[in-house]
């Protein structure tokens, strides 16, 4: 460790490893899919206000919040929507954010696990168990730098606040109600599994139904009818053009480094009601990508364009055109510029405690990134601990070594950001 001062060494030697086992394995225990989170806030509130945080819990109507002009979109049912903060600091000067969502997606089936879902089981230093990775390890990473810094007394010229909410999984409406109380920020970092590189990009997404018509006819006489399912391969087609042609147009260099930083997927297809019958209609569902600095709506406006020159361009599809649908959640893009204050602050940060300057990298998926850039203002970036192929897969796991070398860089970094004069 280079460049630290005693201050900073002895808040970097704080971080308990041990303890950052038992809070994560606690919030592991306390299942929390989304639309469910109010157990795991009461769960992280005594956490944090044993660590030493004053905290404040924030329960937002979700129906209230439909009305916002910048509602996300929410799929699972709720009535509730849980946000807690806990902060450290004079509540004067700057204020930083540490941010994770609470929130995971489902198990699935408990039998392509080699440990229970819910269990929090550690084997050779790693922690198993849904949201153990995605985020409750960022989470506790976050709980871990704070409780350091407080348990140093370091004195802070400013306020640090660790904030959690729900419904990241399906759409941010939990950020966007954190938001609306008033949790924005300076500076914010959170802590999703980025394997500890900095992400400066972040894509979006919005997720459509597309229903393509054809017309049935007996199979025997299949040439009388018109297949849906030859149809979508028009539509299909099109939107794959659409897609190179978005993603070549591509500038920023850490969205082209992933190569596709814009997918549109087919996730599901349905049709047809028998096997001796031409299919006179297909539905499809699917996720399309948004682009850095396109609204939400404008990438709507490109989808519906894609689809409707698909028609246009097929005798059969020009009459009885395919009718496009957005549902669910809206994730917009986000990005802030690799020579901002706050990733090269951040990533001299991780160099001075673990020896090394990390990436700054895009990714091709939404966050919670995306609203307290372009609704709150604070320019915020990812960074936590872990691999984000492992998230939402079976046997998900994090490095307990990896929750604390996360947890001792933010401790540092919100020293620094947060000193007389930063």
């Amino acid at each position: 460790m280079k460049n630290l001062t005693p201050a900073e060494l002895a808040v970097v030697s704080a971080v308990d490893r041990d303890r950052i086992a038992d809070d994560l394995a606690a919030l592991v225990r306390t299942p929390s899919v989304t639309g469910d989170e109010t157990a795991v806030q009461t769960e992280v509130a005594l956490r944090m206000a044993t660590a030493g945080l004053e905290v404040a819990r924030v329960d937002a109507d979700p129906a209230g919040l439909t009305a916002d002009p910048d509602f996300p979109g929410m799929e699972a049912p709720r009535t509730v929507l849980p946000v807690v903060a806990g902060t450290a600091g004079d509540g004067s000067g700057k204020r930083v954010i540490i941010c994770g969502h609470i929130d995971t997606v489902a198990a699935g089936d408990p039998d392509d696990w080699t440990t229970d879902p819910c269990g929090g089981e550690i084997r050779d230093g790693r922690l198993y168990g849904r949201g153990s990775l995605d985020m409750k390890a960022g989470v506790v990473a976050g709980l871990a730098a704070l409780r350091a810094v407080i348990d140093q007394e370091v004195e802070l010229d400013g306020e640090a606040v660790l904030l959690t909410v729900p419904s990241e999984e399906d759409g941010g409406a939990g950020m966007l109600a954190a938001i609306r109380a008033g949790y924005t920020a300076d500076m914010a970092v959170i802590t999703e599994p980025t394997r500890l590189d900095i992400v400066t990009a972040q894509a979006g997404a919005i997720t459509f139904r597309i229903t393509v018509p054809g017309r049935s006819a007996h199979a025997a006489y299949r040439l009388q009818g018109i297949s849906a399912l030859e149809k979508l391969q028009v539509v299909h087609t099109a939107l794959i053009e659409d897609e190179q042609r978005r993603n070549e147009s591509e500038t920023n260099p850490a969205m082209r480094d992933l190569g596709l930083p814009y997918p549109t997927n087919i996730g599901s297809v349905s049709g047809g009601n028998w096997s001796s019958t031409v299919p006179e209609r297909v539905v499809v569902e699917g996720r399309y990508g948004v682009m850095l600095g396109e609204a939400t709506a404008d990438a709507e406006t490109a989808l519906r364009n894609a689809v409707a020159a698909a028609c246009e361009s097929d005798p059969w599809l020009r009459e009885h055109p395919a009718t496009v649908e957005i549902t669910g959640g809206l994730f917009a893009s986000a990005h802030v510029p690799s020579n901002h204050a706050l990733p090269w602050g951040l990533g001299e940060t991780a160099r001075d405690v673990l020896g090394k300057l990390p990436s700054f990298v895009g990714v091709p998926y939404g966050a919670d990134m995306r609203l307290l850039v372009n609704e709150g203002d604070t320019p915020t970036v990812l960074y936590g601990p872990g691999d984000p192929f492992l998230a939402h897969a079976p046997d998900e796991h994090v490095e307990l070594e990896d929750v604390a070398r996360c947890a001792r860089v933010l401790a540092v970094w919100v020293m620094r950001s947060l000193s007389a004069g930063a």
